[in-house]
């Protein structure tokens, strides 16, 4: 097929779960799947074909992450939209499982591309310095939009997020997952523009919005007054927790002295 000849939305390893009106692709021949195929022989599509592509929980068991990203550069058009949710990289239950090929975390964006761009608002992708990529990549994924999806357990005990971002910066097992919006590259395109586009509302998985925030039965105080949202349905308000000084300990940890006894 030459390229043009058609233009998809493309959900890569989509298993049960394809976005309605995308072109799911799968190795195992689930019912929603429209292509049954192994990813790790690349995409099966014309150049410049797709505008759209959603890759929820499939990159890290793909056996070559930059041969697969090069393919996704290949057959998207000029500003199209990649979609990416994985596991955290510094979570101990998905580092330590054998399954996953590669580590995701804030400093990724800047191994997707040699001219990085920083959206004014979301979380930040640190300088890689001194350790920068200096070869010239194969493709060119500008990051649009960066979110952490927080450990149940911190989710369902209603923190701050200005709580859940200090608990992040100095431990590990805070962040569970991380999503990414990614705008591919091909044309000359100016920081205005890709900050107009990190502005915009993208699609997403069907999970991210259970994600965000697990309430916790718990957390609820039956004195409190019910709340109305838009859609006029009454829920108890959420308490929210603060930290105890257990999370910031202040003081030195002490040597353990221990002293020999006398032989009787």
């Amino acid at each position: 097929m030459e390229r043009g000849a058609w233009i998809v939305k493309l959900d890569l390893g989509c298993g049960t779960h394809k976005h309605p009106d995308f072109y799911g692709i799968d190795r195992r021949p689930h019912q929603d799947v429209d292509l049954v195929w192994d990813l790790n022989e690349g995409l099966p599509l014309p150049d410049e074909s797709v505008e759209w592509v959603m890759a929820c929980r499939f990159l890290p068991y793909v056996h070559d992450l930059q041969a697969m990203l090069t393919e996704i550069y290949r057959v998207s058009i000029h500003k199209a939209i990649v979609c990416i949710l994985v596991p955290y990289a510094h979570s101990f239950k998905h580092s330590t499982n054998p399954l996953l090929r590669h580590r995701f975390d804030e400093h990724t964006p800047r191994h997707f591309t040699n001219c990085f761009f920083q959206p004014s608002h979301g979380p930040v992708s640190p300088a890689l310095s001194p350790y920068e990529n200096l070869d010239e990549l194969p493709y060119d994924f500008r990051l649009l939009r960066m979110e952490y999806f927080y450990n149940e357990s911190l989710r369902a005990a209603s923190y701050e997020s200005e709580e859940l971002e200090d608990l992040h910066r100095i431990q590990v097992n805070v962040v569970d997952e991380i999503l990414y919006h990614f705008v591919v590259i091909k044309e000359e395109v100016t920081p205005s523009e890709l900050e107009q586009l990190s502005r915009h509302s993208h699609m997403e998985p069907h999970c991210a919005h259970e994600l965000r925030s697990i309430p916790s039965p718990l957390d609820f105080s039956e004195e409190e007054p019910l709340l109305s949202d838009e859609g006029g349905i009454r829920r108890p308000k959420v308490l929210r927790r603060t930290f105890s000084p257990r999370h910031f300990p202040n003081k030195t940890p002490q040597l353990l002295t221990i002293r020999k006894r006398n032989p009787s």
